[in-house]
């Protein structure tokens, strides 16, 4: 079996095109997650109202561990915020936004968005075995990218006569956005 370069970076290629796709998609998902929150969907939400201490010093996230207690959560609490007026609880399932002054909010439950949620982990996992695989992944798609340079090595779309400029405003374009935005 001859192995050129057309073959290598086929063959390069349908190796990863599942995992191409999958962070494609999980991607595209994570830079709309302010507009749309494809990890989860609400399930349900319940009105409240409560008698909450009217000086935002006294909202510690002690104080707020027990009143997840005292609301009957068994979820996991991550963090709290105020901001204009709001109380803004995290839980794992759960968020739980208070106007400080009136008492009255809601409690929002939501579950996890099936295989949408799972695909959203591949840019968020950290362990070990993950950062290596992305690793690979990343060594191999600069291999994809080479080899595919090298596949027309004469002529009017070859690398040498073309396709730099291509790669050249390819690597332009996200550094003047990073400028731009910076």
């Amino acid at each position: 079996m001859k192995f050129d370069i057309r073959s290598l970076h086929r063959d390069f290629g349908y190796f990863f095109i599942g995992l191409i796709i999958s962070f494609a998609l999980s991607g595209i998902l994570q830079n709309h997650r302010q507009t749309w929150h494809p990890e989860k969907y609400t399930v349900e939400i319940k009105p409240i109202n409560l008698q909450l201490p009217q000086d935002e010093k006294e909202l510690t996230e002690d104080y707020i561990k027990d009143l997840t207690k005292n609301l009957g959560f068994k979820d996991k609490f991550r963090r709290h915020s105020i901001k204009n007026g709001e109380l803004k609880i995290s839980y794992e399932k759960h968020d739980v936004e208070i106007n400080i002054k009136s008492g009255n909010g809601e409690i929002i439950a939501f579950k996890k968005t099936p295989f949408i949620g799972q695909m959203n982990q591949l840019h968020k996992d950290t362990s070990v075995w993950w950062i290596y695989y992305s690793d690979v992944f990343a060594l191999g798609l600069i291999f994809i990218a080479a080899t595919g340079a090298m596949m027309f090595p004469r002529g009017k779309f070859s690398f040498k006569s073309r396709g730099w400029k291509l790669a050249v405003a390819g690597i332009a374009f996200p550094l003047i956005f990073l400028f731009l935005i910076a």
